[in-house]
């Protein structure tokens, strides 16, 4: 029986960029926070205190907030599928799950947040 993966996780990662569909969002921007589960096996680089087995979680944050403050797009569904292939780039991630959440949204009723999740896998 294959042993579950390992799994490093960054919560609340912010990024300033100007993403979405109407003017204003493109012209003003505004805070988008992510939370991004890297799925990998954590074995060969703790048995050996190996950084260069697993993934750099400083280096990835950074490299996400990157990918999400750069090309302005319409939907937060594209930002989430960039961020995937950022994490997935990564040799040691096999699996990885992105939530990018909105919670200045152009909403007209009351709310808290919206946000889009996805995951992906390495093909």
């Amino acid at each position: 029986m294959t042993r579950p993966l390992d799994q490093i996780t960054l919560t609340g990662l912010r990024a300033s960029a100007f993403h979405g569909v109407f003017e204003n969002e493109r012209r003003d921007g505004q805070v988008f926070v992510l939370d991004v589960t890297v799925s990998l096996d954590f074995a060969a680089a703790a048995s050996g205190d190996d950084l260069g087995l697993t993934i750099h979680y400083g280096e990835l944050a950074e490299e996400i907030v990157g990918a999400v403050e750069r090309d302005p797009v319409d939907l937060i569904e594209t930002v989430a599928e960039r961020i995937a292939q950022v994490v997935l780039a990564h040799r040691a991630a096999q699996l990885v799950t992105v939530t990018v959440h909105k919670p200045s949204a152009p909403i007209t009723v009351p709310f808290d947040d919206v946000a889009v999740t996805i995951t992906r896998s390495r093909a």
